[in-house]
């Protein structure tokens, strides 16, 4: 049973400037650079038939392609922290992209997404990180991650079941035209 996400892949030259942020908080796991990338749907845990056809609704999708940045790095989880993440400006085209595979997943029998679409990349998992150790850390980091880059595809990524993290691996591809 293969846990499935839809995600845009990070171009080589941009996960080597956001991995320059790895470091420097206590009780931090860093991922991988190659293992970074913008997750629109998180799908989980679905039998071959749903996998099929997630494959086979997310082939209809036609979108252009992307122009996307960065806009500093941030936490996740206010009190108690549980990631950093470099966060991407906001650009309606990546809200519409995420919206339309809502929709089409939905309509072939997924539960709706309930967290709310906030297009970042995850640079490490926090493990009781003080807030203010994130400030600090965060702070000490305020001019990193201002690249930009254009998304030619999307991605249906597969993880280890029940796991979670990388290595993923790509499904299938969606060019973006």
């Amino acid at each position: 049973m293969p846990r499935l996400f839809t995600a845009i892949e990070l171009p080589e030259d941009i996960r080597a400037e956001l991995a320059l942020a790895r470091g420097g908080i206590n009780g931090a796991r860093w991922l991988e650079p190659e293992d970074y990338h913008v997750t629109l749907r998180f799908i989980g845990d679905v039998d071959g038939r749903v996998a099929h056809e997630v494959v086979d609704t997310l082939s209809d999708v036609r979108r252009p392609r992307l122009q996307l940045s960065f806009d500093g790095l941030a936490g996740f989880g206010g009190d108690r922290p549980r990631q950093v993440i470099a966060k991407l400006r906001a650009n309606p085209q990546l809200a519409e992209l995420q919206s339309d595979q809502e929709r089409r997943l939905r309509r072939i029998g997924l539960k709706p997404e309930t967290r709310k679409f906030i297009p970042h990349v995850t640079i490490a998992r926090l493990n009781q990180v003080s807030p203010l150790a994130l400030a600090d850390y965060l702070q000490s980091r305020a001019e990193r991650s201002q690249a930009a880059f254009v998304a030619t595809r999307f991605v249906l990524y597969s993880s280890r079941p029940n796991i979670g993290g990388g290595p993923y691996v790509v499904e299938a591809a969606y060019p973006l035209q």
